[in-house]
């Protein structure tokens, strides 16, 4: 007579293995009361009890967690990032994983998803999830969330799309998605759309990702040991020069300049900014208009003349996470421009 146990090895053996990275969040939060979904404290639920809550997971890959961090990702580092991404590439190195999942809170999840995107080189699905309020909310997406998220990281069907981003139904590409509005469960939009659906287990496939992401990127997470300092000046009405200089004071060796529209700069900013430049500080143009910016080179600013670089159509934070990957590599703005047109 065959053990339960050796069945249920049988078992797990014949599904894909994912492993679930846990760093916090509101996924992982928890609130008073049932009707506080946007009061509560957010990391307190750990990794294992997450997965127990969804027996249902077992049905469609053999599932182990990790918690690598438990905090809030506003307040997560760049040496979080470098943590992360070496985990992340060491195990989508061994052959019995066949993807992996990170929960993650969603007020920087796009960042981190950008950069595991640009840094781990593989075809295996890695993907990213969070959730807009807390377990113990009614109405709680987290544990659907994850639930789709393990499907998309279990199915060869994601394979070589880069890194993803599960939420509310939708696989996003982890360069474009970023969190448009809070509160709302669809906070996550791509100004160019959504690669696929998830429905009931199931992928259905829409596009593909344009730009050059994990095996195809020439930056690699195994050889990256300190991340530059890149810091973000916001542009509006009135603006001086104020945070540019401090920032470059501090140690910056880029500013992503977050301006209005065609990322353009105040009049009374651009001297500045052509000074700092003179200095070695790397000045990048980018938009933090809500629905998708896209900055175009000598547009707005004469970028060739002032050796300034434009962050496509990239937002503020993902612009930073380009410029910290890309200056491990070059200082050169002339290959900086190259990056931000390919990646």
């Amino acid at each position: 007579m065959v053990s339960s146990l050796v069945v249920s090895a049988v078992l797990a053996a014949d599904k894909p293995h994912v492993v679930i990275l846990a760093t916090g969040g509101t996924i992982a939060g928890a609130g008073a009361d049932v009707t506080n979904s946007a009061t509560y404290q957010a990391a307190k639920v750990p990794v294992e009890k997450l997965i127990v809550g969804i027996p249902q997971l077992s049905g469609i890959a053999a599932v182990r967690g990790e918690q690598v961090f438990q905090i809030a990702s506003e307040s997560l580092t760049n040496a979080n990032l470098l943590t992360l991404g070496k985990r992340v590439s060491a195990l989508v190195k061994q052959s019995d994983v066949d993807g992996v999942v990170i929960t993650h809170g969603t007020d920087t999840l796009e960042e981190t998803a950008y950069f595991l995107t640009l840094v781990v080189r593989t075809d295996k699905p890695i993907v990213l999830v969070g959730s807009m309020r807390p377990g113990t909310a009614m109405s709680a997406d987290g544990m659907l969330n994850l639930y789709n998220a393990v499907s998309v990281a279990a199915s060869r069907d994601a394979r070589g799309k880069g890194v993803l981003v599960a939420m509310n139904d939708e696989i996003s590409s982890g360069r474009d998605v970023s969190k448009m509005v809070n509160i709302r469960t669809e906070a996550f939009k791509s100004p160019w759309g959504p690669l696929g659906m998830v429905v009931e287990g199931k992928n259905y496939w829409f596009r593909l990702p344009a730009k050059r992401h994990t095996n195809g990127s020439e930056f690699d997470i195994d050889r990256i040991e300190t991340l530059p300092s890149v810091e973000i000046a916001y542009g509006s009405g009135n603006a001086t020069d104020t945070a540019y200089r401090a920032f470059a004071a501090s140690g910056a060796k880029a500013i992503i300049h977050a301006g209005t529209g065609n990322g353009s700069v105040s009049s009374a900013v651009v001297p500045t900014l052509q000074e700092l430049r003179g200095k070695g500080v790397q000045i990048i143009r980018s938009s933090h208009v809500n629905a998708g910016g896209f900055v175009l080179r000598n547009a707005e600013q004469p970028d060739d003349k002032y050796d300034w670089v434009v962050a496509h159509d990239l937002n503020p934070q993902k612009a930073k996470i380009l410029a910290s990957v890309a200056l491990t590599k070059t200082q050169d703005s002339k290959e900086l421009q190259r990056m931000f047109w390919e990646y």
